[in-house]
C-alpha cells in the first residue's frame, strides 16, 4: 500500500465487490450508456461500505486477503429496481453478505449509520435522472430481464477524496 501525501491518508475508504470481467464489460457499458456523462466519474461497482475511517486501511487489507483466499461468492443478479431517480440491477448473494457481515463485526464501532444498514446489493446504471426517465429505463430494462449468474471476482479498497475513487487494495478471489 503506498501512502502518497496526507490527502491519501485522511480520505475515507469505500469497500467494493469486484466483478469479473465480461460482467464488468457489460456492467460497465450499461453505465457509460445511462448515467449521466457529467455525473458518471466512477466505473461500474458493487458496494460494501461507504465510508470507514482511513486508519482501517491496514486491517481492512489484511482481512480482504484473508477473504479472498476463499471461492468466489456465487452471485446472481435477480431483478432490475428503481433507485427513484435512477435504475440498478439488485444483487443476491448470501456469501458476499456474510463477508460483508464479517467486516461490519470487525469495524462495528467504526461504522456510519449508512454502513451500520444492511445493505440491498445492486450495480447502479443510471442515477440523477429526471423520475420519468428512469421510469423509462427501468421499464426498458426489465422487458428483457432474466435472473442470471454474475460473476465476483474479488474485493478491493478505494479511497475517496470527492472525485473518482483511487484504489487502496485489491484481492482477487483464488479458492
Amino acid at each position: 500500500m503506498a501512502y502518497r501525501g496526507t490527502a491519501l491518508v485522511n480520505a475515507p475508504i469505500i469497500v467494493t465487490a469486484l466483478m469479473g470481467a465480461a460482467d464488468f464489460a457489460w456492467a460497465d457499458g450499461l453505465r457509460r450508456a445511462h448515467f449521466p456523462p457529467d455525473r458518471n466519474v466512477l466505473p461500474a461497482h458493487v458496494t460494501l461500505f461507504h465510508h470507514l475511517p482511513p486508519s482501517v486501511l491496514e486491517e481492512l487489507a489484511m482481512r480482504l486477503k484473508r477473504l479472498c483466499a476463499g471461492p468466489q461468492p456465487d452471485a446472481r443478479l435477480v431483478d432490475v429496481m428503481s433507485l427513484g431517480r435512477g435504475v440498478a440491477y439488485r444483487i443476491d448473494s448470501p456469501a458476499l453478505m456474510a463477508m460483508r457481515d464479517e467486516l461490519a463485526d470487525a469495524f462495528a464501532g467504526l461504522l456510519t449509520p449508512q454502513d451500520q444498514a444492511r445493505p440491498r446489493l445492486h450495480i447502479t446504471v443510471q442515477n440523477k435522472v429526471a423520475p420519468e426517465e428512469a421510469r423509462a429505463l427501468l421499464a426498458a430494462l426489465r422487458k428483457g430481464f432474466r435472473p442470471r449468474p454474475l460473476t465476483l471476482a474479488g474485493l478491493a479498497a478505494w479511497h475517496y477524496r470527492g472525485g473518482p475513487w483511487e484504489l487502496a487494495m485489491k484481492a482477487m478471489f483464488r479458492g
